[in-house]
């Protein structure tokens, strides 16, 4: 005969299993699995047919998903565009290059590892960046995602600028704010796309010319005296 309250106990502990959220580490690989394949899919079709020119139906097709599911994975067109691109901006060569900069004892150092870090992230991801640009124009979410990347690339930037101005660094009269609008001309995305896609120059080539234009823009010659940088423009 069970002890008196076993029946309650037992019953409680049996409301307590139904009501325990189930994790299973099969079903978890096989969404994370599905929302590659999504992503994947997304990001080759986005890349040869334009952002306007696909549809959820075909990205499913093409991940051999159905469309209820992409919409469950991952969202419609736009919210898939902004989740290529978080994840883009969650670039661990972003991360690297600003450790270096940190730790950078001279100007010329500071800058080779502004533009190195800058040619990896745009080596990896300029498909999918002129992708965003061309989307950018038609879709909200797209605009915003953009937004929002160009935001935390420029705040990158805004870094480097700051760490000429701990090294005294930066020429004469030229504020922080100046300095970060120099380093977006020369290493924004646009640069790295019109010199090797358009151009055609090897991305190292690029990588070691614009170090050398950002070098001679912010850092003054040999011998000059310079001063505190100000936020002011």
């Amino acid at each position: 005969m069970p002890p008196k309250g076993a029946d309650h106990h037992d019953d409680a502990s049996a409301q307590q299993r139904a009501h325990r959220p189930y994790h299973s580490p099969g079903r978890a690989r096989a969404a994370a699995g599905t929302r590659g394949a999504i992503l994947d899919a997304a990001t080759r079709l986005f890349v040869e047919h334009g952002y306007a020119g696909v549809t959820v139906a075909e990205i499913a097709r093409e991940a051999g998903a159905a469309v209820p599911t992409v919409y469950a994975s991952t969202g419609g067109k736009g919210a898939i565009l902004t989740i290529l691109i978080e994840e883009g901006m969650q670039s661990s060569a972003s991360e690297e290059a600003l450790a270096a900069v940190g730790r950078s004892s001279g100007p010329r150092e500071a800058l080779a590892a502004a533009a190195r870090g800058t040619r990896l992230d745009n080596e990896r991801h300029h498909r999918l960046v002129r992708v965003m640009v061309s989307a950018a124009d038609a879709d909200e979410y797209a605009a915003a995602a953009l937004a929002r990347a160009n935001h935390a690339y420029r705040e990158a930037l805004a870094a480097v600028a700051r760490r000429l101005g701990e090294l005294d660094a930066l020429r004469p009269g030229l504020t922080l704010g100046r300095a970060t609008d120099i380093l977006w001309f020369y290493l924004g995305h646009r640069s790295w796309y019109e010199l090797v896609v358009e151009q055609g120059w090897p991305w190292e080539t690029t990588e070691h010319w614009l170090a050398e234009q950002i070098t001679a823009a912010l850092v003054p010659a040999s011998g000059t005296v310079t001063g505190h940088a100000t936020d002011d423009r």
